[in-house]
């Protein structure tokens, strides 16, 4: 669990820290950018292979060798070094976001299936919440002593977290084998690539139109091509097979849509608490005292999270997605309704927090059922690659509908823009919520005799 909240919390170094880089380095606000993207894309593109590598006989040296990686990139954001090797330094972070999946692996193997079940779940949510504890921490300590002594929280935590699993994380099971397919793993990493580069250059889709569709459709294409790979290997990056299962499938649907919907919310909620009065809205508040408005996103989530395997003794798991998406929508219902008063959005931040705890709680439950044990890492790597896509075209959209609603020679988007980007989110989150509804009636249906 430690280590899956340092990997979270080093993700969440880059939205608070992008102004501060931009001045810093003298670069654009765009390139700053790169800071956060590069680091989710590298965590895109490592985590299926981490899984595989995670699924076979040296998973605890595939968890320490990662942690090097990451605490050499963390080490690099440190040293007075140039932009390009800020980059690479976030690029080598970004890779131990593949480490939440084998984390889950090893509480599975390792623990009673009761208590395994309920780690599980915490991993899962706290590999969510963490961001809400390292965006105020970063924010305060860039304020305080420049960028770098923020990015030097990473260097700490991550060295800690090396030497937590150097201690304490166990060898897996002798009996387990795993070999990876590197022309998948190519192909794959070309497909997300593409699809968060598309997600990230919003610049991509109004200024050059058929260049963005022309690489949609290679994406797409591609995307063709792995699936037809990986059903003809006889040693798959990810056994497209199982995804086809309805439960793993309609899992992964909900987690898409959903994912897009949480980050959609959570990217209005502090974009909204930026804006200065000038706007006619906002309340103009410094990027450190915006993160504190995740507070209530991160205690809520992680209530939630411990409550959740109570709840599960008496619901099923397909249930518990629904009822989260409802209480997402929620959020959202709140935000577009009231968000005059500070308050309000802390009222807010805290319901999707509660929501999205429950929904992530739930979430492997949903996977690991029809899972065996020792293709966990794998399963729960895939689906965080597509929780990641999510999340990447959840911001995408959100700010495609407030740049549509800024007006001509104005800085900032009207406010009903936001009314307008919280009612595409209940949409979403409805959406997730018929499909967490159609898993739970077919699994109602096959455990009736």
């Amino acid at each position: 669990m430690f280590i899956a909240l340092v990997v979270a919390a080093v993700a969440s170094l880059g939205t608070p820290l992008i102004t501060s880089v931009a001045t810093s380095f003298h670069v654009s606000l765009g390139s700053a950018q790169w800071t956060l993207t590069v680091a989710l894309l590298s965590g895109a593109i490592a985590t299926p292979l981490l899984g595989r590598l995670g699924a076979g006989p040296h998973r605890r040296a595939t968890i320490l060798a990662t942690l090097v990686v990451v605490v050499a990139g963390s080490a690099l954001t440190v040293l007075p070094l140039p932009f390009a090797w800020l980059l690479a330094g976030r690029a080598a972070q970004g890779i131990g976001l593949g480490l939440t999946a084998l984390m889950m692996g090893v509480a599975r193997d390792h623990l009673p299936r009761e208590r395994g079940a309920a780690v599980i779940a915490l991993i899962s949510v706290v590999s969510i919440i963490g961001a809400g504890v390292g965006y105020p921490l970063a924010a305060l300590l860039a304020e305080v002593g420049g960028v770098r002594a923020a990015y030097g929280l990473g260097l700490l935590v991550t060295a800690a977290a090396l030497l937590t699993a150097w201690w304490s994380m166990p060898e897996a099971p002798e009996e387990r084998s795993a070999h990876v397919d590197v022309t998948g793993a190519v192909v794959l990493a070309a497909v997300l690539l593409l699809v968060l580069l598309l997600a990230g250059e919003r610049n991509l889709w109004s200024r050059h139109l058929a260049v963005a569709a022309g690489l949609a459709v290679v994406a797409v294409v591609l995307l063709c091509v792995w699936a037809v790979i990986e059903l003809r290997s006889t040693s798959p990056l990810v056994d497209v097979r199982a995804l086809r299962h309805p439960a793993v499938a309609g899992a992964n649907l909900a987690m898409f849509v959903g994912g897009i919907g949480m980050y959609l919310l959570l990217t209005l909620i502090t974009r909204y608490a930026q804006t200065p009065h000038g706007a006619g809205y906002g309340f103009g508040l410094t990027t450190f005292v915006a993160g504190l408005v995740l507070i209530p996103f991160s205690v809520l989530g992680f209530v939630a999270g411990k409550f959740t395997p109570r709840i599960r003794a008496r619901m099923a798991d397909p249930l518990l997605l629904a009822g989260s998406a409802v209480v997402v929508g929620g959020g959202f219902a709140v935000f577009a309704a009231a968000r005059s008063d500070l308050a309000e959005l802390f009222v807010a931040m805290g319901v999707l927090g509660f929501g999205v705890g429950g929904f992530s709680a739930a979430m492997p439950g949903v996977i690991l059922a029809v899972t065996p044990k020792s293709e966990t890492s794998s399963a729960m790597s895939f689906n965080y690659v597509v929780r990641s896509v999510g999340y990447s075209l959840g911001s995408a959209i959100g700010g495609l509908i407030l740049t549509a609603g800024t007006g001509p020679g104005h800085l900032f988007p009207d406010d009903s823009a936001y009314t307008t980007a919280a009612l595409a989110g209940m949409g979403a989150m409805a959406i997730t919520t018929l499909t967490s509804l159609a898993l739970a009636r077919r699994r109602s249906s096959e455990t009736t005799p």
